[in-house]
C-alpha cells in the first residue's frame, strides 16, 4: 500500500506534537522564572510571561490554564530542586563530607539558579501560602538530616548544638548569594560567572561552618 505524502506527514505529527509541547512548556517555564522573580506573584502578569517567552497571550493560555497554575508549577519544581540537593542520605561518611558537600551544591545552586531562589524566598516572605501544600517531604527530610546531626553529636563527631539551628545557618550564609546577588555585586563580592571566585566562596563558607560546627579535622 502507497502512503500519500499529507498522510505520511499526518502520521509524524503525533511523535512530533509531544517534543514541541515540551520545548513550549520549558520556554514559558524559563520566562515564568525570569519575570516571578522579578516582579513577584502579585506583579507578575501573564502578558509579561508570555512576551518573555516570544508568545502572544492567546499563544500562552493555550500551554497554561492560568498565572496561579504556573506559579505552582514553578514553586514544585524549586522544592524538587531543594530536595535533591539537600542530601544528607550518606551519613556513614560523616560530618565533615556531608557538610562539606552540602555546603557546595547549596552554594552553587544560588549561583547558577538565583531566580529559583528568590521566587522560594519572595514566597515565604508572603507567607507561603502556596508553599506548605508541597512541602511535605522537605520536612520529613529536615527532620531526618536533624536526627543524622544528632548522631554525629552522640558520637563525639561534632560539638553540641541546635541541629535545625545549623541548618538555618547554612541554608542563610548559602542563599544569600543568591537572593541578595545585587547586593553582593555592589559591594563588590564574588563574581558567580568566575570560577575561581566560586571556589573561594565554597571553600571560606565550607571552613566556617565547619568550625562553627565543631567538626574535627579527621
Amino acid at each position: 500500500m502507497t502512503v500519500s505524502v499529507d498522510t505520511a506527514a499526518d502520521a509524524e505529527a503525533p511523535r512530533r506534537a509531544p517534543r514541541g509541547r515540551a520545548l513550549a512548556l520549558a520556554a514559558i517555564h524559563r520566562a515564568a522564572v525570569t519575570v516571578f522573580a522579578r516582579d513577584g506573584y502579585q506583579g507578575a502578569t501573564t502578558q509579561a510571561i508570555a512576551d518573555a517567552a516570544g508568545l502572544s497571550k492567546p499563544q500562552l493560555h493555550y500551554y497554561i490554564a492560568g498565572k496561579e497554575e504556573l506559579y505552582r508549577d514553578i514553586l514544585q519544581g524549586i522544592v524538587d530542586d531543594w530536595i535533591a540537593v539537600f542530601g544528607f542520605a550518606d551519613a556513614h561518611l560523616g560530618p565533615r563530607k556531608v557538610l562539606a558537600d552540602y555546603v557546595r551544591r547549596k552554594l552553587l545552586y544560588s549561583f547558577e539558579h538565583p531566580e529559583r531562589s528568590r521566587i522560594f524566598t519572595a514566597e515565604m516572605m508572603r507567607g507561603g501560602d502556596m508553599l506548605w501544600p508541597l512541602m511535605g517531604h522537605s520536612r520529613r527530610r529536615t527532620q531526618q538530616a536533624v536526627e543524622v546531626i544528632l548522631g554525629w553529636i552522640a558520637e563525639g563527631r561534632m560539638a553540641p548544638l541546635d541541629p535545625l539551628q545549623l541548618l538555618f545557618h547554612i541554608w542563610a550564609i548559602t542563599q544569600h548569594h543568591a537572593d541578595f546577588a545585587h547586593q553582593v555585586r555592589f559591594l563588590g563580592g564574588p563574581d558567580p560567572a568566575q570560577e575561581a571566585d566560586r571556589e573561594r566562596v565554597i571553600a571560606e563558607v565550607t571552613a566556617f561552618v565547619l568550625r562553627g560546627a565543631g567538626v574535627a579535622d579527621a
